[in-house]
C-alpha cells in the first residue's frame, strides 16, 4: 500500500476546512466509498454539518447495513430526505428527474453550500470539475468537491490505512452504486444505467 501524497491528502483536509467556515453546510452521503473517507475528516472540523441522504425506497439491502455502520463509525445520525412515489419505483427517468432532484432541493433548503464525493476520475461528466464551484442552479450556494483529484486507488489506499467501513458491493465489482433496479457490477459509473446512454441521476448536471 502505497501513502497518499500530501497534495492529495491536503486537497481533503483544506477542502473540508474551507466548508466548515459556513455555517449551514450539507454533506449528501449515498454510502459509497467517497463518503466513508469524506465522513471520517468532516464531523472533525465541521460538527455543525447535517449529513443528509436520499432514500429512494429501492436502496441495495447492503446500503442499509451500510448506513449503519457509518452511523455507528462516525457517530452521527443521518437526515434522511425520501424520494418515492407511488408505486416506489417507476422507472429511473421519473426517479431521477424528479423525486431525487425535489428531495435534494429539500435537503439544501436554507444551506449556504453543500459537500459531495465527486471525483473527476468518475467520468467525462465530472472529468473538469474544481475542489469549490458555485452552484448556479441554486442560488449561488457554495458547492465543495473535496475528492476532486483523488483516485480510485487513492481511495483504496485511505480505507485501508484507516479500516474505515465500506459498502461491500465494491467488493463485488460495483465501482458506483445507485438504487437497486438500476445498478449493476462495472467501473467508473459504467454500471449505473446499464445500457442507456444515462450517466447521471440529474443531482449534479
Amino acid at each position: 500500500m502505497r501513502g497518499l501524497s500530501a497534495d492529495i491528502s491536503g486537497s481533503l483536509s483544506e477542502t473540508l476546512r474551507l466548508a466548515a467556515a459556513h455555517d449551514r453546510l450539507v454533506f449528501l452521503c449515498s454510502f459509497q466509498k467517497e463518503e466513508s473517507v469524506i465522513l471520517d475528516e468532516l464531523l472533525a472540523v465541521a460538527p455543525h454539518a447535517r449529513v443528509v441522504t436520499i432514500d429512494t425506497g429501492v436502496l441495495f439491502e447492503q446500503t442499509v447495513a451500510t448506513w449503519r455502520a457509518f452511523e455507528e463509525r462516525f457517530d452521527v445520525t443521518i437526515e434522511v430526505q425520501e424520494a418515492r412515489g407511488t408505486p416506489p419505483w417507476s422507472g429511473p427517468e421519473h426517479c431521477c428527474g424528479t423525486q431525487k432532484i425535489a428531495a435534494l432541493e429539500r435537503a439544501l433548503a436554507g444551506a449556504d453550500a453543500w459537500i459531495t464525493g465527486l471525483r473527476r476520475e468518475q467520468g467525462p461528466t465530472r472529468a473538469e470539475i474544481e475542489l469549490v464551484e458555485v452552484d448556479a442552479r441554486r442560488g449561488g450556494i457554495a458547492k465543495y468537491n473535496p475528492l476532486a483529484l483523488w483516485t480510485e486507488r487513492d481511495l483504496w489506499d485511505r480505507i485501508h490505512e484507516r479500516a474505515l467501513p465500506y459498502h461491500p458491493l465494491h467488493d463485488d465489482g460495483y465501482a458506483s452504486i445507485g438504487c437497486a433496479p438500476c445498478t449493476q457490477p462495472g467501473g467508473g459509473r459504467d454500471g449505473r444505467w446499464a445500457g442507456t446512454a444515462k450517466s447521471e441521476c440529474g443531482l449534479h448536471v
